[in-house]
């Protein structure tokens, strides 16, 4: 029997992002990922199980977001417009963390990454930003392009690297405001969903309130 409320959204969860010295260039390529970047697996106090790492930097050029998913035995489902209906990933970021607010602001920001999709042959990486629902300011557009994704598929699963570059992140400022709030949502039409605080239930793509708080650290 399941829990009328979850365990997660009892508490509010503050988490370490750990500043990486490696340029973008490298971080993309996967060869920068340490258990160090690793975030913690919070689905565990609820007695799930991930189905992949989740690894998460940043530096003066951006802010990263990794996964490593394996034990799938179909192919991937990646469709680009119909994104939140793929296999994909997406991160949230709120570069004023504003714990308290229930509706985004111009601070608050959803991008989406997909492993394939894109592309001629659909079979490249492929992603951008979403509008957040029922905000009260969107964020600035971010021109098509920018966001970096680099993938590696497999019959039974794939890792993918991404990157949001600084200038993309509205407000970013890790000196001023190196708390940022932050969650990400890992989904899978095989092997489920696996976010950092709470499900689709409790409108964490709306409700900024939900998200975790992340510290920049240096």
């Amino acid at each position: 029997m399941s829990a009328l409320v979850p365990n997660r959204f009892c508490c509010d969860f503050e988490l370490p992002i750990r500043y990486c010295k490696e340029d973008s260039a490298t971080i993309l390529k996967g060869d920068a990922w340490s258990e160090r970047y690793r975030l913690p697996d919070l689905c565990l106090l609820e007695g799930k199980q991930p189905f992949s790492p989740v690894y998460s930097s940043w530096n003066e050029q951006g802010l990263y977001l990794a996964v490593r998913v394996t034990g799938k035995k179909r192919p991937l489902n990646c469709d680009p417009k119909r994104f939140w209906k793929s296999d994909h990933l997406r991160l949230c970021v709120d570069t004023r963390s504003s714990r308290t607010i229930r509706r985004a602001t111009k601070y608050c920001q959803q991008f989406y990454f997909l492993p394939a999709g894109g592309g001629a042959k659909r079979d490249r990486p492929a992603g951008g930003a979403h509008k957040i629902q029922r905000a009260r300011e969107d964020a600035p557009t971010i021109p098509s392009g920018r966001i970096q994704i680099v993938a590696k598929t497999s019959k039974t699963g794939y890792s993918m690297t991404t990157q949001i570059p600084a200038d993309c992140l509205n407000g970013f400022d890790p000196v001023e405001h190196p708390r940022i709030g932050f969650y990400y949502m890992l989904e899978d039409k095989e092997l489920g969903q696996q976010y950092l605080t709470v499900g689709d239930d409790l409108n964490w793509y709306v409700d900024p309130s939900t998200w975790a708080t992340a510290e920049l650290v240096k």
